[in-house]
């Protein structure tokens, strides 16, 4: 079989991608059309396993009262947040907007599955948790196909994860690992909202690695 050649064209548009996959919290309330949010999770396990052991489990959240339950339990979550803050940081903080919950059309929550039969163990027995590194790449690859399609996904972490796996009632033995909101974006932006709120800033790409 010949590997696909990709054009240094595809390259920058790959580049592009990553520039323009951003978290996104303020959405329009249109719904996706079913079968796009059908093809990006087909995508999603598309997403490297250690051992081929495609640990994600992807959890669509229709009902509305186990949305308010999340909702609820985010509420509780930033106000813990908040009441740990002090002085100028306790107020840039609380004139963020974390959560897109009120007007994504969608909720997503995923779950690892830490110890599935599929895959036979292969790879996990010295690093177990590669799996719930698994899930975070499905997670990934998700978002970057959203994000192609004009999709925006907002991953809401401001949350209990007992309490979110308890409203969800998914199996005892899933691992929450995070809840996404998604939709089309009220805007697009190539820069993160908390960098252009003035919570942080990038640094340079050359000090995040080392030589030895």
């Amino acid at each position: 079989m010949t590997a696909p050649f990709f054009s240094p064209s595809f390259q920058n548009q790959l580049e592009q991608l990553l520039i323009w996959r951003r978290d996104v919290r303020h959405f329009r309330t249109t719904p996706l059309p079913t079968p796009v949010l059908d093809e990006l999770l087909e995508t999603a396990c598309l997403a490297p396993s250690v051992g081929l052991s495609e640990p994600w489990r992807f959890v669509l959240v229709n009902d509305s009262r186990r949305r308010d339950a999340i909702r609820q339990n985010f509420m509780r979550s930033n106000t813990q947040e908040l009441e740990g803050r002090e002085g100028k940081d306790a107020q840039r903080y609380a004139r963020l907007k974390l959560a897109g919950l009120d007007d994504a059309p969608h909720h997503i929550a995923v779950f690892c599955e830490t110890n599935p039969k599929q895959g036979r163990g292969l790879g996990r027995t010295t690093m177990p948790q590669t799996t719930t590194w698994s899930a975070v790449m499905a997670i990934h690859t998700f978002w970057l196909a959203a994000t192609a399609r004009g999709v925006g996904v907002g991953w809401v972490s401001i949350l209990n994860p007992q309490e979110a796996h308890a409203a969800l009632s998914v199996e005892p033995n899933w691992q929450f690992l995070a809840y996404l909101c998604v939709g089309f974006p009220e805007q697009y932006a190539n820069t993160p909202e908390l960098e252009r709120r003035g919570w942080e800033q990038r640094n340079p790409a050359r000090r995040r690695w080392i030589q030895r």
